[in-house]
């Protein structure tokens, strides 16, 4: 297993909101109802947050790290710890509504091969996966490689040291291209003509895009 043991206590504990955008009407058609997975939830705070705010009613985490899939527990409805790419979850939970990878795929030897297993698997036919992924273009990582030369692992950030694959839009859209997913949708977080850095984007026709994005959102529903 990587060692996360150098990791801050917050790399476990941030809600992703900015997935919000691409996930589906729940049962009830407002956005409750779902049964939500995710893979490498980490403290939990996303699903925890889904499950306060009504958009999921079940909530199952998988977390490589004992420490935050015990912490997990506290606001997730079951969470195991396990390491996905090597064992599957325990028989009798079904398929999901929506599947969540958010800063996952990356820090796995064959994330090609770990999605085929969740879209195949538990993934519910007109189920969501909901994907992010660290931007390998953005200016952070870019700039001081062509200017410098210098590509400085980090213990967190686009360049942390457990990452194993790096992606650009291309590639994240890429990784989502699976024969049973259809619908691929992305969402870019802070590139809204309102924000400072949103408005360079508009003025400059987007031309920069990949150098301003952060992380990539993306969903894709199943056939």
């Amino acid at each position: 297993m990587q060692n996360y043991k150098e990791k801050p206590d917050t790399y476990f504990a941030h809600a992703r909101k900015e997935i919000v955008a691409l996930l589906p009407r729940g049962t009830d058609g407002q956005g409750r109802g779902l049964r939500v997975l995710e893979i490498g939830c980490g403290a939990g705070a996303t699903l925890g947050w889904l499950r306060q705010s009504g958009v999921a009613r079940e909530t199952i985490g998988v977390e490589i790290v004992a420490a935050a899939a015990s912490q997990a527990e506290a606001d997730v409805d079951k969470v195991h710890c396990l390491d996905f790419e090597r064992q599957d979850l325990p028989a009798g939970h079904g398929k999901f509504d929506v599947i969540l990878c958010l800063d996952v795929l990356e820090h796995m030897v064959d994330p090609w091969k770990a999605l085929d297993r969740l879209v195949i698997g538990y993934l519910k036919p007109g189920g969501t996966l909901v994907v992010s992924l660290p931007n390998v273009q953005h200016h952070s990582v870019v700039l001081p490689l062509l200017f410098r030369g210098r590509w400085r692992y980090q213990n967190e950030g686009l360049l942390d040291r457990t990452h194993l694959r790096f992606f650009t839009r291309e590639a994240a859209g890429a990784l989502l291209t699976h024969p049973q997913l259809t619908g691929l949708r992305s969402v870019t977080p802070g590139l809204g003509w309102r924000t400072r850095k949103g408005l360079f984007n508009v003025l400059t026709g987007g031309m920069f895009a990949g150098l301003l994005t952060y992380q990539h959102y993306l969903s894709a529903v199943k056939r």
